[in-house]
């Protein structure tokens, strides 16, 4: 464990994991989590459960890959793909439904003589302070885990290219995960800020912030499902 070139591995393993956290599916889930919660400290809990979903995926199929000797069919690979294109149009598509039962509309007001506009919904919003810590991390935990799913076999590839024993294997997953879940967190931040700064000043802004993190998870689902269709095609 002390060779200077297996820590050098660790190293760009975190550094990868940071990369990964970037991807533009898992940037589009995490948004479509994060549009509905316009919280900073809501960012960082998203992020958090997000990466221990997907370390805890690749941990799992890394020990059997590694414990085992086997190797992950290609063909799994598309359907973990498949899955996670189709899971980004359903989040999209949900937030897009929730966006249209609020019914947002404008309400023109007189007061003192001076005209101005309200933008007003009938929906009853929810009361966020009751809501328990493991209702809000389920979601980015599973969503986490099926991204971790789906990115499991290009992991191995490079996992399998500098070791095949169980222990440095997933010591390697872990930090690569460590990584993952430190980029999404900063991520996660970084996504809040406009909508939280929305929320404050302009609430036309917040709502067409919402509609677009809706919009591009489901650009980002059906263009991986195109993408599958095609690679499949032309083999």
């Amino acid at each position: 464990m002390s060779d200077p070139s297996y820590s050098a591995v660790l190293g760009f393993g975190f550094l990868l994991g940071i990369r990964h956290a970037l991807d533009a599916d898992h940037l589009a889930a995490v948004s479509t989590v994060l549009a509905q919660r316009p919280s900073l400290r809501a960012s960082s809990a998203v992020g958090l459960w997000w990466g221990i979903g997907h370390t805890l995926t690749l941990l799992i199929v890394g020990s059997v890959v590694l414990a085992l000797g086997i190797h992950i069919p290609p063909q799994f690979e598309r359907i973990a793909e498949s899955g996670v294109g189709v899971l980004l149009i359903v989040l999209g598509g949900s937030l897009a439904v929730k966006l249209c039962r609020e019914r947002w509309h404008m309400h023109r007001h007189h007061h003192d003589g001076d005209a101005h506009v309200h933008l007003h919904s009938h929906q009853r919003q929810d009361d966020h302070r009751h809501r328990h810590w493991l209702t809000d991390s389920v979601r980015p935990l599973c969503i986490g885990m099926a991204h971790g799913l789906a990115g499991s076999a290009a992991l191995m590839l490079i996992i399998l290219a500098t070791t095949q024993e169980l222990g440095p294997g997933l010591l390697s997953i872990a930090v690569f995960g460590v990584g993952s879940i430190a980029g999404m967190m900063a991520i996660g931040l970084t996504i809040s800020l406009p909508l939280v700064c929305s929320l404050s000043f302009s609430r036309p802004l917040f709502l067409g912030l919402q509609g677009f993190a809706g919009a591009a998870s489901v650009g980002v689902g059906v263009w991986m499902l195109v993408k599958l269709v095609f690679a499949s095609t032309g083999e």
